[in-house]
């Protein structure tokens, strides 16, 4: 694969987890000067086009430093050729991101990034309490960090 500029994260109505792992990657991208990244996020549905990120997630990552911006927005034929990298959220939103036409190069799990949980789905917290949106926030982090240096030396 050639070099990735373009980053797209999808979840299932883009106001959690995708939000998430687009404002982790923009904040680490930026704390370490790495620059002409394009980073987005989308839902593979449309139920929640136009409202912000969850409040609850807005508020972990403000914990932490991390602000959480943009507007929920359902996944597009065009963004499954114009980004490099689809980070998908667990492997059903993968499935159907794939079967949308996305090749199994360019689309992938966002834990796939993090050096310890490879392979594994993040945890949707949507219906969940505090403790659950840490826990996204502490995976997607640590994923985002290892997949800032992938982008550094072209190793994604």
């Amino acid at each position: 694969m050639t070099s990735i500029r373009r980053v797209l994260f999808v979840c299932m109505g883009n106001i959690c987890r995708s939000p998430m792992g687009e404002a982790l990657l923009r904040h680490h991208v930026s704390e370490q000067n790495l620059e002409g990244i394009e980073i987005d996020s989308a839902g593979i549905g449309g139920w929640h086009a136009g409202e912000p990120p969850d409040p609850r997630m807005r508020e972990t990552a403000r914990r932490y430093g991390v602000i959480v911006r943009g507007e929920a927005r359902k996944i597009t034929r065009s963004d499954l050729t114009s980004f490099d990298l689809i980070l998908c959220s667990d492997a059903d939103i993968l499935g159907q991101v794939r079967s949308l036409g996305a090749s199994k190069d360019r689309a992938r799990l966002m834990l796939d990034c993090h050096p310890e949980l490879a392979g594994s789905d993040v945890p949707d917290p949507y219906y969940g309490g505090d403790e659950g949106f840490e826990a996204v926030y502490s995976m997607l982090d640590e994923a985002c960090l290892n997949l800032v240096e992938m982008l550094r030396n072209d190793s994604v």
